[in-house]
């Protein structure tokens, strides 16, 4: 920063001017950087995943076309994660003219504060700098956003000082769009703005000049503007008005991971997985997977609401919630390696109910059920990836003959081992999952309750609404819940069992 040009006569000799930086255009600027990335095969947008071959090629297109473009898309889908890496496309550092409010080319200054400055002071005229950062500028739109929160007002406080007329545009107070200029510009949730604001955006985007209380002011401001917005409010409700539709260069569809593999990239790189504890948290990849195919299961089920659809960010808060959990038991009983289970799946309900909204047939049954209904059926899912074609006859006649377990989410894992090892081939199973004699202690109690819950998901065993088990036949005997001690921090509805007969 030392190095660069302090004063406008040492940047009209300094590379900014030689090679055309100074003076080019937001637009013209985000093109030549996208290029340059193209031909040393960089990586455009790190850390979005599934967009390869769909969305990211359409935004490429729109910037080498110079187009103001729309992300349409439900929530969670990186909309806003994308515009903002944009900045990535700007220059390090762009010249202003110092002083400007809404950062002054220095060599096409555009507001009567800049062209006083290079008046008045010529070649010396101070220079500033702008960072990729400080050139984003990013609004969430609302009904009760004005025009000038959006274009700017007249400051009558302004003009009592300088002791000029209301009139004068030195009494003008510019808004965030005019603050952008040189700049991006994003409106989140286009559609909610009102109407005349909308018209404000695409006179500036067109014509480029505004009205401040009556005031003409004219002007053409440099700025990339940039849209989201969710398909159902932008298509079916009217809330866009045409002219601005019209004016904006690009509609790009985002859209959720197409494959569950993108899925789990997307959760491994945005989960808080890797956290400091004295406990080592290993998560079997079948429990990632579960967690994965959940979300999946949620936005094919016809009773979740399509047009709201289910965020990337429910597996993200599932994983974060069943890892905890596993981390709290492991602590509770002393050990070492904390190991998720399918129990614990079910015990992160609260952040699956919350972020999936229901049609009329989903809010009958209820939040909890249809989650709970979700989760049997990813397991399901998953099981049939690892144990298809595998001979579990085994160890559903354990149950068939009249065997009888209990599970609880709260137990060690020794003890529940206890009770896993007797039934009739079920540790030997655990192979499947790639798994040997020598894991852990903590690995293969979870990997055979994970086969207890895929024999439950595909009806080789059943489960009343106690959390009591029974073989396929139905011969099931209930047991009673245990009592819990008043010292126990496990309320009853958190904690998790499973009663197999």
């Amino acid at each position: 920063m030392s190095q660069l040009p302090r004063t406008l006569g040492e940047l009209r000799h300094s590379r900014f001017a030689k090679e055309g930086i100074a003076g080019r255009s937001v637009k013209d600027e985000l093109r030549a950087n996208l290029i340059c990335k193209i031909q040393k095969k960089e990586t455009l947008f790190p850390g979005i995943v599934g967009y390869e071959d769909t969305v990211v090629p359409q935004v490429v297109n729109a910037i080498l076309s110079k187009h103001n473009f729309i992300l349409l898309g439900l929530r969670g889908q990186a909309k806003t994660r994308l515009v903002r890496m944009l900045t990535t496309l700007l220059d390090p550092h762009v010249p202003y003219i110092a002083g400007t409010e809404i950062h002054d080319d220095p060599f096409n200054p555009i507001s009567k504060t800049g062209k006083q400055f290079i008046d008045e002071m010529g070649d010396e005229t101070p220079i500033g700098y702008l960072t990729p950062q400080q050139r984003y500028v990013e609004k969430l739109a609302t009904p009760d956003v004005t025009i000038a929160d959006m274009i700017g007002d007249i400051d009558p406080i302004k003009a009592a000082r300088r002791g000029q007329d209301i009139g004068d545009e030195l009494t003008v107070h510019y808004g965030l769009l005019p603050r952008a200029n040189r700049g991006i510009f994003a409106v989140n949730e286009l559609p909610d703005l009102a109407g005349k604001i909308q018209v404000g955006l695409f006179n500036i985007m067109q014509e480029g000049d505004i009205q401040i209380k009556g005031y003409p002011v004219r002007l053409p401001i440099d700025v990339m503007l940039v849209f989201t917005a969710n398909p159902e409010d932008y298509t079916a409700r009217g809330k866009i008005i045409t002219p601005l539709k019209d004016r904006i260069g690009s509609e790009i569809r985002t859209h959720y991971p197409a494959v569950v593999e993108q899925g789990l990239a997307i959760t491994a790189q945005e989960a808080w997985l890797k956290r400091p504890s004295a406990l080592e948290l290993r998560i079997p990849k079948y429990i990632l997977e579960v967690v994965e195919q959940l979300a999946f299961s949620a936005r094919e089920d016809k009773r979740v609401d399509k047009r709201s659809g289910v965020s990337q960010r429910l597996p993200i808060s599932v994983m974060e919630n069943v890892a905890s959990n596993a981390e709290r038991r492991a602590l509770r009983n002393g050990e070492t390696i904390a190991v998720p289970r399918v129990l614990d799946v079910y015990a992160a309900l609260p952040s699956i109910t919350g972020k999936i909204e229901l049609e009329y047939e989903g809010e009958l049954k209820g939040g909890d059920t249809v989650a709970r209904e979700l989760i049997r059926q990813a397991v399901g899912i998953v099981f049939n990836k690892y144990y298809e074609g595998v001979n579990v006859g085994p160890i559903v006649h354990w149950f068939d003959i009249g065997g009888t377990l209990k599970l609880d989410e709260t137990v060690d894992s020794e003890f529940m081992l206890t009770q896993l090892t007797p039934i009739q081939g079920l540790m030997e199973k655990v192979r499947a999952l790639g798994l040997g004699v020598s894991e852990p202690e903590p690995v293969r109690a979870s990997a055979a309750e994970f086969i207890l819950e895929g024999l439950y998901a595909h009806k080789r065993i059943s489960r009343n609404e106690e959390s009591a088990f029974a073989s396929d036949g139905g011969r099931n005997k209930t047991e009673r819940r245990e009592q819990r001690t008043e010292d126990d921090e496990f309320p009853p509805r958190d904690r998790q069992r499973r009663k197999y007969n």
